[in-house]
Parts: structure tokens; sequence; C-alpha cells
């Protein structure tokens, strides 16, 4: 007997600890805004065939079926739900959720575009639309001091009442970016994603046109986490990776009996 087995139920553990931490993970930002669940997925490794379907047996005759020696599994990547997040009201003129498609554009310190889903907007200093941390909005949004009644409508056009003005001056407008396949986008820290290879080039435009979702003033996008379904998951996990515990011991044992009575 071989230490196959240990193997590949070995690759189980590793499979199931993963799939824990993603689920662990989805969790956590349960209450993140804008957030999007994960899901870990799998596939077999390489098979090991001591006989061949379709492999001649004996004469003319050939195996109608072979012997496939499973190699285990292994962890091919989490794929990222875009499913729509539920929008609740915060009365804050600056917080904007996205009903639909889309990603609002968010400046890097080392002045590269980095894309999310969560609005929690606010003002710099000088009046600069910006992220909770300090980061710019872009296409770059000024308040002019003084400003108020600040409106932002559901194809982005940001206006605020200026000075003694009696009518309202547009002060820009919110671009979104959207992308062939949005789930190849990087997740960063932050709550921001980054343009890879896989996500293709962001094409640009204005809420509402070519596919892109509406914006909502004074609403925020809650996290699409169902935490009884994450909980349901858990639980299935945990029995697997118990069977392939349970596996180990077992063969373990099955060798120690053939090591004693040989």
């Amino acid at each position: 007997m071989t230490n196959a087995a240990l193997h590949v139920a070995r690759t189980g553990l590793d499979a199931q600890q993963e799939r824990m931490q993603v689920i662990a993970n989805n969790i956590s930002n349960v209450n993140t805004t804008g957030f999007k669940r994960d899901r870990a997925n799998f596939q077999t490794l390489a098979y090991q065939y001591t006989t061949a379907p379709g492999a001649t047996s004996s004469g003319d005759d050939k195996y109608a079926q072979g012997t496939a020696l499973g190699g285990g599994v292994q962890l091919t990547g989490t794929s990222r739900s875009d499913t729509q997040g539920s929008l609740s009201q915060t009365g804050n003129s600056l917080d904007v959720a996205i009903q639909g498609a889309g990603f609002f554009q968010i400046q890097q310190p080392d002045g590269t575009i980095a894309y999310t889903r969560d609005g929690t907007f606010t003002l710099s200093s000088e009046g600069q639309v910006v992220t909770t941390d300090g980061r710019a909005l872009i296409p770059n949004i000024q308040v002019p001091d003084g400003a108020t009644n600040i409106t932002i409508g559901a194809d982005g056009t940001v206006s605020a009442t200026v000075a003694n003005a009696t009518t309202s001056t547009q002060l820009g407008k919110i671009q979104l970016a959207s992308f062939v396949n949005p789930t190849g986008l990087k997740a960063e820290s932050n709550n921001l994603l980054t343009e890879t290879q896989a996500s293709g080039t962001p094409q640009l435009g204005d809420a509402g046109t070519e596919g892109r979702g509406t914006l909502v003033q004074g609403s925020l996008e809650a996290s699409n986490v169902d935490v009884t379904q994450e909980l349901v998951d858990m639980i299935e996990t945990q029995r697997a990776y118990e069977v392939n515990s349970k596996m180990i011991k077992a063969t373990d044992e099955m060798l120690q009996f053939a090591n004693q009575n040989m």
C-alpha cells in the first residue's frame, strides 16, 4: 500500500481550508459598503491510469472503461459575485450608490486609477470630493466654499447653490467605468479594485448609458453577502474537512496494519 491516499486526503484538507478562508472573508465584510462576495472554485488534479479506457485487453477486445486513480483537488481561483447589493438611505448628500453596473474612479497616491462601488464621499479641506481616506474622485469635482444644496443627478451631474445665487450651478459630472469582465478586476485593500488583463480596459461614460447603472444620491450600496448562505457553506466546508481528516486517519491505520502483518 502506498501513501497516495494520504496525499489525496491532504489536498482535500488544503482545499477546504482555503474555502473556509474565502467564506470567513465574506462574513467579515458583511457590513462593508459595496462589497461583493467571493466563491472558491476547485478542479481535479491529474489522474493516474493503471488501465486506459479503450486499451487492448486481449485479442481484438478493448477495455470499455479504464482504471483511474484521482490525484486530489486544488483551488483554481475565486469568483466575485457582482449581483446588486441593497440600497440604504443615509441622508448624506455626498453618499452615492450605483443602481446597476459600473464603478467609481478613484485616484491612488501613485497617480494610478482604482475602481470601487463604495460611494461614501466627503469634502477635503480644499473642497474636493474625496473618499473617506482622502483619495480624489475622478473626474475631479470642486465644491466652492460656502456652497449649499449639493445635488447629484441620476446621470452623475453635480450641482450646488454657490454664494448668493438664486439658481444652482453645475460643478461637474461623475463618470462611471465599466469592464467587459468585471470579475477579472483585482481586489485591493480599502474597497478598491484595479484593472488587469483579464478585466479588459475601462470603458468610461455617463451613468445610465451603455449599460451603466444610474446614481442614487443620499444612499449607499450594502454588501451582497447573504449571511445565511455563508453559514450553510461554512458547515458544509467544515464537514468536508472532517471527512478528509478521517480519511487520513483511516489510511494511516490501514498502513500500520499492513506493516505489522507483512
